[in-house]
């Protein structure tokens, strides 16, 4: 499908000449995607837009969406994007990419929330609310990415979840952009009251906006929304040292950074819920292990050091005290503790040294030397390393991230992504990195309890053997999933999913109604079908 040139000239007049493309290369841009050699099996695009258009406010989107309801064509808006989940599902789809829409618009110092446009990115908020004295929850996918989006659309958690909740947790009142074309302003908004509240008066619309995963930019457009923001012990500017890429910033005398091992999976269980009893914890993140065992301590300390690249990564995996670390940093994960006050400080390092008594778990005695820790402090407060996911091979999928708690966690999610990934490693067209290449936060919602492990497969996108090794290691990971009684984990949202294993995961859903009320989601809010299909609403089934 081509756009008519008088649908093009509807939507031109609305954003202007200059914020509205057709041009094949231009569109290309956006359906060059992460994994989309994943998604669309082998070929590195996802489905090309028809047209791309940068709106620069809420009446501009809202025309745009009329417009598609009018002409009975398809929209999909992002912001920063990440992956497939960006772009158009389907061919016959104008793209809305939300970059003009960039300005914080409120910080409430007293209320504790912000009010943010959709292309403010983490590391933005972030640094203006530390400012005065408050910070914003990061998402695990870093601090490039939007916040609206985190809240409103996709996944939502992050090392810092364990004290400053999951996505979900922060969203409060929100403007959205219905695909009808109306406007819906919710919780205290809608009443006129201001941004503190998502909720109320009245039922709360959050479910429906996003539930666990959100619609992907395909129930309408968030074009405002307020999040909380939380307490800041630390300096208004936390200053950057060092030199690429060994970046580090001083520790505060009321901060710690830890990566702490364990003897066994149970105890390192074990470990999980005493922190949560004990309440201590600002970071609380299994980050550098997405590397996988075999490899990440090698691949780390090249940070400390600006003459290393990833170029010397199998020398440095020759030196003895990596391969120490190696040993001693099996079942690990990293921990930050921020003290209000100088006593908090001191009593959360007591009660981790009783944690660590009780379950025969250590500090990792190379990654608290002095770089490593500042080093630690600085990736998983602002989350800014990154490129690292892509690091080892060209590319990687997150795979498995079933959620529940510690237990869960280590008798149930483990073997089964350990068994699955190590099985593929060894046929050799995924990178080798060790059977546990599982990263996640400590806990995914404030307070702890609700944990995960994402298992990592690093692959070479720019290899068709790599690609397909990457694509039957994800099936095979559905399928141990499923035979393990859990629902299939990320590899089913980046990989093309057939509608034999849709039904089948309807045949076995615990709550199987939840794909009809889907449906009827699906036809309320959109009536005119004018979402791209990234939310999931299957044919109506009868119960």
């Amino acid at each position: 499908m081509t756009l008519s040139r008088e649908v093009y000239q509807a939507l031109e007049d609305i954003v202007g000449p200059d914020n509205i493309s057709d041009d094949p290369a231009t569109l290309d841009s956006y359906a060059f995607q992460w994994v989309a050699e994943l998604s669309q099996r082998g070929s590195k695009f996802m489905p090309r837009p028809e047209a791309a258009l940068l709106p620069g406010s809420t009446e501009e989107v809202q025309a745009i969406v009329r417009t598609c309801n009018r002409y009975k064509i398809k929209c999909k808006a992002f912001s920063t994007g990440w992956g497939p989940y960006a772009a158009p599902k389907t061919d016959g789809v104008i793209q809305l990419d939300l970059r003009r829409m960039d300005r914080i618009l409120e910080i409430d110092e007293k209320n504790m929330f912000a009010v943010v446009e959709p292309y403010v990115i983490g590391g933005q908020l972030q640094a203006e609310a530390m400012k005065v004295g408050l910070n914003t929850h990061i998402i695990g996918a870093g601090s490039s990415c939007s916040v609206i989006a985190a809240c409103t659309s996709f996944l939502g958690p992050g090392p810092d979840s364990i004290y400053m909740g999951h996505s979900s947790e922060n969203l409060l009142a929100m403007e959205w952009v219905m695909p009808t074309g109306d406007i819906l302003r919710t919780g205290s908004l809608g009443s006129g009251a201001g941004w503190f509240c998502g909720e109320g008066p009245g039922p709360s619309l959050r479910g429906i906006a996003r539930g666990r995963r959100g619609a992907w930019g395909g129930l309408g457009v968030f074009t405002k929304c307020a999040v909380k923001l939380s307490p800041w012990p630390g300096p208004a500017v936390m200053p950057v040292e060092g030199v690429i890429p060994a970046y580090n910033s001083p520790l505060p005398e009321n901060f710690r950074a830890y990566t702490l091992a364990f003897p066994t999976w149970e105890s390192y269980a074990d470990a999980y819920n005493k922190i949560y009893d004990a309440e201590i914890g600002y970071i609380a993140h299994r980050q550098f292990n997405l590397l996988g065992e075999e490899v990440w301590p090698a691949y780390i300390m090249r940070f400390i050091d600006p003459t290393k690249t990833t170029d010397d990564l199998e020398e440095l995996l020759r030196l003895p005290e990596i391969q120490k670390l190696k040993v001693e940093g099996r079942r690990s994960f990293q921990l930050v503790l921020a003290g209000v006050t100088p006593r908090d400080i001191e009593y959360q390092k007591k009660a981790l040294n009783e944690i660590l008594v009780e379950t025969g778990g250590r500090i990792v005695s190379k990654m608290a030397e002095p770089a490593m820790e500042r080093f630690t402090l600085l990736y998983l407060i602002k989350m800014c390393f990154k490129e690292i996911n892509m690091g080892l091979a060209g590319t990687y999928i997150g795979t498995f991230a079933q959620h529940g708690t510690p237990d869960f966690l280590v008798s149930h999610l483990r073997p089964a992504a350990e068994e699955a990934l190590g099985r593929h490693q060894r046929k050799g067209l995924i990178a080798d990195t060790g059977a546990d290449s599982m990263m996640a936060a400590v806990s995914g919602i404030g307070g702890g309890g609700d944990c995960t492990f994402e298992q990592f497969c690093h692959y070479d996108p720019h290899n068709k053997e790599s690609v397909r090794g990457a694509l039957a290691y994800c099936a095979d990971a559905a399928r141990a999933a499923r035979e393990r009684g859990m629902h299939g984990g990320l590899e089913d949202i980046a990989r093309e999913i057939s509608k034999e294993e849709l039904e089948e995961s309807r045949r076995h859903a615990p709550q199987p109604i939840i794909y009809a009320f889907q449906r009827k989601i699906k036809e309320a809010f959109d009536p005119n079908d004018i979402g791209d299909g990234s939310y999931i609403a299957t044919e109506e089934v009868k119960y």
